[in-house]
């Protein structure tokens, strides 16, 4: 658990895992598994973890958790197991030297310049390296990660809206998230594993490509204690009538009925 998380964890908490994912999946109607993920100082606590499988393979970061959300398994690696320094870095299993600062194996892909591809670099929030050296992904009903670290939910941009307004139902407080573009696993679980704090992403061309992540689908990663908030707010909201599906009113209605109700 990366140190902002647990500064930000209460040890005495134990959560239902099955009981809050039926409840958002019974709010939100997402048709994607939630995850876990958990990162482990030591490689050999892997082998603690029921029905873990270890890759035969090399993949990118984006392949192991599609391999939970998408098909349910339950997943650990070492940064041997990722395909170069990027994944590793990321989730802080791999060095993030002056080499890998540069960006350089980007120019002219990604970006235009050397300075393009450091400014890039230099943007991505990511774990410290040298702490940790294995993670996990499972699905977060399955409780074998007890608990994760963070939470990986996918939904659409409907969907995403009501689970932010269930997070700002009380407490209320302004999300500042980032887009860095390619990379943008640093945006999602990469933020949230170095801060403890919710974070949306735009899911990238790697994460859609090699870790199927859909057109319609966006991704947040959030530390498990933000779960109880967002189901209380959303069913706080869907009391009020604002619940998902979101049901079109009509561009040529007169609104003043809907929005008496809503606003």
């Amino acid at each position: 658990m990366s140190d902002a998380t647990q500064q930000q964890a209460d040890p005495e908490t134990r959560y239902d895992w099955q009981a809050l994912v039926a409840d958002l999946n019974s709010l939100l109607k997402l048709k994607t598994t939630i995850i876990g993920m958990k990162l482990f100082e030591d490689p050999k606590a892997l082998e603690a973890i029921p029905k873990l499988r270890r890759p035969s393979a090399i993949h990118t970061t984006d392949q192991i958790v599609g391999m939970a959300a998408r098909m349910g398994f339950t997943v650990g690696i070492t940064g041997e197991d990722l395909v170069g320094s990027q994944c590793r870095a990321v989730i802080g299993l791999g060095v993030q030297d002056e080499e890998w600062k540069s960006g350089k194996r980007y120019v002219g892909i990604w970006h235009a310049t050397a300075e393009d591809a450091r400014a890039r670099q230099e943007a991505l929030c990511v774990v410290p390296a040298g702490k940790y050296r294995a993670m996990a992904v499972s699905p977060l009903a399955s409780g074998r990660l007890d608990p994760p670290d963070i939470c990986l939910i996918y939904a659409t941009p409907g969907q995403m809206t009501l689970l932010i307004n269930g997070l700002q139902w009380k407490g209320y407080k302004r999300f500042d998230w980032s887009v860095v573009g390619e990379t943008a696993c640093a945006d999602s679980w990469g933020r949230a594993l170095a801060t403890g704090e919710p974070s949306l992403s735009l899911p990238c061309f790697a994460e859609r490509r090699y870790g199927g992540v859909p057109d319609e689908e966006m991704l947040m990663a959030l530390p498990p204690r933000y779960l109880p908030i967002a189901i209380d707010g959303l069913k706080a909201l869907s009391r009020n009538g604002l619940r998902y599906p979101i049901a079109p009113y009509g561009v040529q209605n007169d609104v003043r009925a809907g929005m008496s109700a809503s606003y």
